[in-house]
């Protein structure tokens, strides 16, 4: 679709490179944006004038690229003359064209990328196939991981290592050593070389890939970003072999985390050459005068590269980054300084981003199951488009995630699709069909197809209305809903689903999302721009005039940019600062250099100074940009305090990395603009839209209330200072703007500003609702308990200082009726799931009339609804008119609660006091103050009592962390009173039952649908722990879907620690529950609605209150679900374990000097148990009631004294059958200094069993390799639980269970 000026300078163009040309190639639509010469007018004294060309990105029979072809038809308007397809394209007229481009990005997606090796060193062949070993969706039985990006794996015999270590309490000058074989790394750090390659055998590793066909290699070996030398001459010989293209890790990312530098350096081997290919294609197009012309292309951080700089890696967020410019520039105003939300909605999918003065950058992402490890503006994408699919599952209203394309694409376009959310406006009158282009239909020529919109939506209202009903037992109490009813809802449904992503990148980061204004773009946005920001309680909505094309129109805004980095090591202190400040002034000298050499003048250039920067013993770090008053360390507190809501002022800051990031800016733009506009704009209202020159028709839309007429205006014909009340439709050639009741458009040059009204200000008489079940807010309010739930999460994550919480996310958060129901918990750890509304309801009970407002609630005991001691429950009453009305709660793995050994998970426990501290339930706030002298006595003192126990071993950390917990909390009773100011404490508590009855009414489905397959309705199930303890299950199902789980038969307690308390098994059946509905279902005490549990009473289930359980939570919870899956005949059995390793150094006495002692502790993954419903168990993965990440190799190794020498699939473990059970791995571990180590793992001797003669997954394996000066090593079994004192050369190898197999 083009738009065309007949007061061009023909003059002015021809021969004179006078045109601008921006192109953003999408997956759908190539936009193009052209700016020229015009002779300037009154109306318009700009002297320039701008084009929009939009055409189909795939057309082959017109044309065979897309870029092109708009360039061409660009040319032909500017001037004047015709520029024949056949022929070379002329480029004596254009000045400049820049690129966004999804050619990476659909490459990534759809694995077309250039076939490629990867180089690793020897004993990670599997490093991404394993990555962070944690599965992309926690209900998932099938465990679906993308694919790796590589054909070959090349092992280089190579090995190098730290100095020292970081948790090493003792002078750092240990970490220096005079030995040859020591050299001094990029980042500062001592690195021993173990072992150099034999170079001859590299290059015959190489030549054998190079004889495959293979030309494109990744290199990537450990601790290379720091230490270069061995990937540097690789990538010579790879080179001199013939490989077109090499990547090196050291070159590509030098950062730290092996796992994500492999995975990028793997993706710009599999990524580059395509965009090179294309690049030359697109190149090969025009004449001989292509090379003089300035060529540019975005980058996912938000900055052009010149076309010889462009790769892959950096290409993945080209379109989405080139759009966050384009409004950041239009938008955003210096004096004003209101940070904007950006909000991209297009076909599949919708972006959201924030602009607050400085592009937000982050700096490890994860797409399509790749983890990029490089600058990248922090953009969320959420699958809700206008081509999202329409679904009603177990009760609720659900968009996406699944689309129509575009092709089919939605119902309307007449190719049999489904019904999308373009059905829904369709039908609403939000879009018209007289106003959309014609060309749908066998002939490309035929408007959308309300027909088939309409009778599909008619059949769905249908099947709502019959089965909400039938939830009813008075007819009364249901109201059939109409067919724009349910379409609204939908659209309401999904207005909610975009709001979570904007939440989190504003109100989870310590901004108010009330306090920004919303940009809006893209073909979808302009439809639903105002109820995503009333939602949001965001007044003011920007839509640009070029808004479908705004990310073609911010290429032409952007800046050029090129980045220096260097790795670091360094702990920030007077004496550090300079020699840092001296090498980040020698990055920026090296950009600016590259800039100037490209054709800048040192007066268009910028430079950016940052410093990444975190807390010692923490993995979370800040990108700390030069700060103009004071320095870093004042900088990064201001932004820690900011993003996480504390800073620690005893605790050493490191600088991991220097950064110097430098633009060049070819034509300077004036930003925010319209800002100055509003301002001096005289204001006319359209009283009578049908008398002005844009008006075009008056027609009638559905909102909330029923049908309004609404005036329809053309955009083009609007003038500055024209003012539009709602609801009115405004168009331009290329999208729709809606402007909804209550709010008022108002036109300048440039943008749409809408402007909402105060009626509409969030409060209780915004949602008029009934207390009776509807579907539609009861989808919209299953949207927004999860949404707390999750935000509670990111308040705990962000909050917490420790290891297990912070990085591995051993934690999980929820929210409670007033009865401590369970009524949304976040998808966080499987095993606390069920088992929180144990605890809640015990304290309950147990307080009683003794809770006030601002009490908060300790509790860890098993017997208090505990699952093992080192996870600690906090618990937050919600208060209304002195009465209990809602629960929150947050549960995390404490990394040191005391007891006989550090970690708190001792693999030799017989009596629970041997496990830590305890409590059954103790005020931690009473009446909103802190009793941090109860905290101390009970984490230090009361497990010093016992006999060989001590308290924790870091309270300063553990303290910080239930902090962190009680801030969670807060959170949640923060957000669910705004919920219930929305819609009334009735309100929310009825739909807080609603949706458990949801929940219930779907088990009871599978249920019944399980009984159809066992007539009889009788299941039985049992398997062994390593002790030959029983865990037997019968379960009958009754004929209403309810069901007995009776345990009945299971061994007695046990004089151990695999002992689990009954709120692991609850934790057990809900999530099996959960997982075999297979679809959509908020996870909430509904689905246990139906079951009656039975347990005997001092078995190893539900074992006495003195009873070691700290197994029964890792170990026996993985068996339980094992059993049950097994019991209804899903999957065979997984690892049925979680691997638990600890080591550590206990407090040092040294030279007269005391040092305080540290602990580590891991969960391994292992293999996945095959199922009837797909193909293959997943190999080295997190399986069940655990999903959290392993630390990385290079942090494993540079914190603790460890060499970590493989991690990798242990082949053939996996169970055979006619689906293969999943691998379990390897892990290798030697230590470089004495210290305890402790293995608490199970399925050591009963092998993981196949299902229907499927065969049994191999048993894992527990060495210990022992190294003598002089005799040769010992290698022990150590069973499945023990603990040993290593020394320096020992190695632990740990062979984790395989999985199951499925059907002979």
């Amino acid at each position: 679709m083009e738009t065309t000026d007949n007061r061009l300078l023909l003059e002015e163009c021809g021969g004179k490179h006078r045109v601008r040309i921006s192109v953003d190639r999408g997956g759908t639509f190539t936009d193009c944006v052209g700016i020229f010469p015009v002779e300037p007018t009154a109306k318009d004294p700009s002297g320039e004038r701008v084009v929009v060309v939009k055409l189909l990105s795939e057309d082959p029979t017109h044309y065979s690229d897309a870029p092109r072809e708009g360039i061409r038809r660009i040319l032909e308007i500017a001037t004047g003359s015709p520029h024949p397809r056949d022929a070379l394209l002329a480029t004596e007229n254009i000045e400049s064209i820049r690129m966004g481009t999804t050619v990476a990005t659909n490459a990534l997606l759809e694995r077309k990328g250039e076939p490629c090796a990867l180089v690793v060193t020897l004993g990670f062949r599997d490093l991404l196939k394993i990555g962070n070993q944690a599965r992309p969706k926690i209900f998932d039985l099938s465990i679906s991981k993308p694919d790796v990006l590589y054909q070959h794996v090349v092992q280089i015999d190579e090995r190098v290592t730290l100095v020292g270590y970081a948790m090493d309490p003792r002078p750092a000058a240990q970490n220096q050593s005079d030995e040859t074989n020591v050299v001094v790394g990029r980042s500062g750090e001592h690195v021993r070389i173990l072992k150099t390659p034999e170079w001859a055998t590299v290059r015959k590793q190489l030549q054998q890939v190079f004889d495959t066909g293979i030309r494109s290699v990744a290199v990537c070996l450990m601790h290379a970003y720091t230490f270069t030398a061995h990937e540097e001459e690789i990538g010579r010989i790879a080179s001199e072999i013939g490989f077109t293209h090499v990547t090196l890790s050291s070159h590509l990312s030098p950062r730290i985390k092996i796992v994500p530098r492999a995975h990028s350096a793997t993706a710009d081997a599999y990524l580059t050459p395509g965009i090179r290919r294309y690049v030359d294609g697109f190149a090969s197009g025009f004449d001989a005068g292509f090379g003089d012309i300035r060529i540019d292309f975005m980058q996912s951080d938000g900055g052009l590269a010149p076309v010889e700089h462009f790769s892959g890696l950096r290409a993945i967020l080209s379109g989405p980054a080139a759009g966050v410019v384009g409004y950041a520039v239009t938008s955003y105003s210096e004096s004003e300084k209101i940070s904007l939300v950006g909000f991209d909605m297009g076909g599949t999918s919708t972006d959201v981003s924030r602009f607050g003065g400085e592009f937000e950058h982050v700096f490890e992402t994860t797409t399509a199951g790749v983890t990029i490890q490089a600058p990248q503006l922090d953009i969320n994408t959420v699958a809700a488009g206008g081509g999202s699919r329409l679904f009603f599952r177990n009760g609720l209203m659900v968009v996406g995630p699944e689309s129509a394309g575009a092709f089919p694409g939605p119902a309307c376009y007449r190719n049999g699709g489904p019904l999308c959310i373009t059905d829904a406006n369709l039908l609403l009158g939000r879009l018209r069909v007289e106003h959309f282009p014609h060309i749908f239909g066998p002939s490309e020529d035929q408007p959308l197809d309300m027909n088939a919109t309409r009778a599909l939506f008619e059949q769905l209202v249908a099947d709502i209305n019959a089965e909400m009903r039938a939830r009813h037992t008075a007819e009364s109490a249901y109201q059939n809903k109409s067919v724009e009813e349910i379409a609204l809802g939908f659209l309401q449904v999904a207005n909610e689903t975009m709001c979570r992503p904007i939440r989190t990148l504003t109100e989870a980061r310590g901004h108010n999302v009330q306090n920004h204004s919303l940009a809006c773009f893209g073909g979808a946005g302009g439809q639903h721009a105002c109820a995503v920001a009333a939602n949001l309680g965001i007044r003011r909505v920007f839509v640009h005039r070029l808004a479908s094309v705004l990310s073609a129109y911010g290429l032409g805004l952007s800046e050029v940019v090129h980045e220096e980095q260097s790795p670091a090591a360094a702990i920030w202190s007077n004496e550090a600062q300079q020699p840092l400040l001296a090498r980040l002034e020698k990055l920026s000298r090296v950009g600016c250099r590259k800039l100037i050499s490209q054709g800048f003048l040192d007066s268009q250039i910028r430079v950016q100074r940052f410093l990444n920067m975190r807390y010692d013993g923490t993995d979370t770090s800040i990108m700390v940009p030069e700060a103009t008053i004071g320095d870093y360390q004042l900088r990064f507190e201001s932004m820690h305090q900011r993003e996480f809501g504390f800073v620690l002022r005893n605790r050493r800051i490191i600088v991991d990395d220097l950064r110097a990031r430098v633009t060049g800016t070819l034509s300077k733009v004036k930003a925010g603009q319209v800002y100055d506009e509003l301002k001096s704009l005289q204001r006319r209202e359209l009283c009578e839209p049908n008398t002005h020159p844009a008006f075009v028709d008056t027609v009638s839309v559905y909102f909330q209330g029923g049908y309004r007429p609404t005036a329809v205006l053309k955009l083009g014909l609007l003038n500055p200072g024209d003012v539009v009340r709602g609801p009115a439709i405004v168009l331009d050639c290329n999208s729709t703007v809606l402007v909804e009741p209550n709010w008022v458009a108002t036109v300048t040059s440039t943008q749409l500003v809408l402007d909402n009204t105060p009626v509409t200000t969030l409060d209780v008489s915004t949602h008029h609702i009934s207390t009776e079940i509807d579907p539609i807010h009861l989808s919209v309010l299953a949207n927004r308990f999860m949404s707390i739930a999750e935000q509670m999460g990111r308040t705990l994550e962000k909050t917490s200082v420790s290891t297990n919480i912070k990085e591995r996310l051993d934690f999980s958060c929820a929210l409670f009726d007033q009865h401590g129901n369970l009524v949304a918990n976040a998808p966080h750890i499987p095993v606390h799931l069920g088992s929180m509304s144990h605890a809640v309801k015990f304290q309950l009970d147990r307080f009683s009339e003794d809770l006030q407002e601002g009490d908060v609630i300790l509790v860890n005991h098993p017997q208090a609804g505990g699952t093992h001691l080192p996870d600690i429950t906090i618990i937050s009453p919600v208060f209304h008119d002195s009465r209990i009305i809602f629960f929150v709660a947050s549960r995390g793995h404490h990394a040191d609660i005391g007891g006989i050994s550090p970690g708190s998970m001792p693999p030799n426990s017989r009596e629970l006091f041997q496990e830590g501290a305890s409590s059954m339930g103790m005020k931690i706030v009473n009446r909103g103050e802190f009793q941090e002298e109860a905290v101390r006595h009970m984490l230090l003192e009361e497990p010093a009592q016992y006999p060989e126990c001590s308290g924790t071993r870091n309270y300063r950390d553990v303290l910080s962390d239930l902090k962190a917990q009680i801030a969670a909390n807060h959170h949640g009773i923060a957000l669910l009173s705004q919920l219930c100011a929305e819609y009334g404490l009735e309100v929310v508590q009825e739909y807080m039952a609603h949706i458990q009855h949801t929940a219930e009414a779907a088990v009871r489905l599978l249920l019944k649908e399980t009984r159809v397959k066992h007539p009889t309705g009788q299941l039985s199930g049992h398997d062994f722990m390593d002790d030959g303890s029983k865990i037997s299950l019968h379960v009958d199902i009754s004929e209403d879907g309810s069901a007995l789980f009776d345990f009945t038969g299971t061994s007695p307690e046990i004089y151990g620690n695999t002992n689990a308390p009954p709120s692991v098994t609850h934790s057990a059946i809900i999530y099996c529950l959960r997982c075999m509905v297979q679809s959509d279902l908020p996870l909430n005490q509904g689905c246990l609605a139906p079951v009656r549990v039975v347990i005997p009473e001092n078995s190893f289930l539900s074992p006495s209150s003195t009873a070691a359980v700290v197994g029964g939570n890792v170990l026996t919870s993985q068996r339980l679900c094992d059993v049950i899956l097994a019991t209804f005949g899903v999957a065979a059995a997984s690892q049925g374990c979680m691997n638990n390793l600890t080591f550590g150094i206990p407090a040092i006495e040294e030279g007269g000097m005391r040092y305080e002692g540290w602990g580590y502790y891991e969960t391994i993954a292992g293999g996945h148990g095959a199922g009837r419903d797909w193909q293959k168990g997943q190999d080295g993965v997190h399986t069940n009631m655990t999903n959290t990440k392993i630390t990385d190799p290079e942090i494993l190794e540079r914190r603790y004294p460890v060499i970590l020498h493989r991690f990798m699939l242990r082949e053939g473990s996996g169970g055979t059958g006619m689906h293969p059970g999943g691998n379990g791995c390897i892990r290798d571990i030697e230590f470089l200094e004495a210290m305890s180590v402790s293995l608490l793992t199970e399925r050591r001797v009963f092998q993981p069993p196949g299902l229907d003669g499927g065969g049994n997954g191999a048993c894992g394996l527990n060495l210990w390799e022992r190294h003598f000066e002089h005799k040769d090593k010992q290698v022990l079994n150590l069973g499945g639980k023990n603990s040993v004192f290593v020394q320096p050369g020992d190695h632990i190898v740990i062979m984790t269970p395989g999985g199951g197999g499925y059907g002979k």
